[in-house]
């Protein structure tokens, strides 16, 4: 099979075995992928979890027809039309955990469509409802919001009955989109008065939970903008891995900062997140209240101009591999 692998000078796309279902997995002959973040890291040559180095598989999520099943799989079936988050998806075929896969619900999703998913609907349910313990009614801060997974966060927060919804993007454009999918105040980040518009939109309080992909050059603004017993979840890392933290603000407002990544989750924690998720999501799946824009899809052997783009951070949305 065909599938993108990191080599001495770069992503390349090779011939590899095609690999076979443990018992508890499914194999998925994959229609189309999608980019995300980390991506870039492995293709870059750095480590993300136990994935990295010459010879890393690239891709975090796929969509595409069930092949094979392990013999404790139960509830899916070869044919199936599914989605999953999936370790080496940029590939003709790939394995995952059965607690990772979903079907496509009805025929009217493309696998396009459904391959910008299942990374994005477990990241922000997990980080709003799960580890932010978010509750109807609150408010909620996306930083980062033009990324695919800043647009869902969004729209995952109108779902659960957020009562204001802020989205930051440092882009004029991107900003001006973000009210299709969820936003009701967008600000720039870049601007150092953000947090003040945070206080003035809530009437003084700050807001009840952000959600933060930047990170370090926003650390202590997003305290600033935070409401006495705030949380703030730390799940990117986009303005840098280090940075200032003023601690008597922390303290001062009892906030609780909570990091969250996947990359030290056990199979047991993964399976436990997605099932959450679909309890939640899934009706608003179905009836089609959850979508996120492809901005462009390049072919599988195109692999390296697709990155390219991520890189240069000129995207709205999602970057679409299409394999087949």
């Amino acid at each position: 099979m065909k599938a993108a692998v990191l080599g001495a000078s770069g992503v390349e796309i090779r011939d590899l075995p095609k690999p076979e279902p443990k018992p508890n997995e499914v194999l998925i002959r994959v229609r189309a992928s999608s980019l995300n973040r980390a991506d870039l890291l492995v293709a870059s040559g750095h480590q993300h979890g136990s994935v990295g180095g010459v010879g890393a598989r690239i891709g975090l999520e796929c969509a595409g027809d069930v092949e094979a099943v392990g013999g404790e799989v139960k509830d899916l079936r070869a044919g199936d039309r599914v989605m999953a988050s999936a370790p080496g998806g940029f590939a003709e075929f790939v394995v995952t955990d059965a607690g990772r896969v979903h079907r496509i619900p009805g025929n009217n999703m493309s696998y396009e469509q459904a391959g910008c998913l299942p990374v994005a609907l477990q990241t922000m349910h997990n980080a709003i409802a799960t580890a932010g313990r978010f509750k109807r009614g609150e408010t909620l801060l996306i930083q980062g919001a033009s990324s695919g997974v800043g647009l869902m966060g969004m729209q995952v927060g109108k779902i659960l009955g957020a009562t204001l919804v802020i989205g930051t993007s440092t882009n004029a454009e991107r900003r001006a989109r973000l009210s299709e999918y969820g936003c009701d105040l967008a600000l720039d980040s870049g601007d150092p008065a953000w947090p003040a518009q945070v206080k003035a939109a809530t009437a003084g309080k700050g807001v009840d939970l952000i959600v933060d992909q930047i990170s370090a050059s926003v650390a202590n603004q997003n305290m600033a903008a935070a409401a006495i017993l705030g949380r703030i979840v730390n799940v990117g890392r986009l303005g840098g891995m280090k940075g200032e933290f003023d601690f008597d603000l922390h303290a001062l407002k009892r906030i609780d900062y909570i990091g969250v990544t996947f990359r030290t989750r056990s199979a047991e924690e993964v399976r436990e997140i997605n099932r959450l998720m679909r309890a939640d999501l899934w009706p608003a799946i179905e009836a089609g209240k959850l979508s996120l824009p492809i901005h462009k899809a390049y072919k599988l052997v195109d692999i390296a101009d697709a990155l390219a783009l991520m890189r240069a951070n000129q995207h709205f949305g999602k970057i679409v591999i299409t394999v087949s």
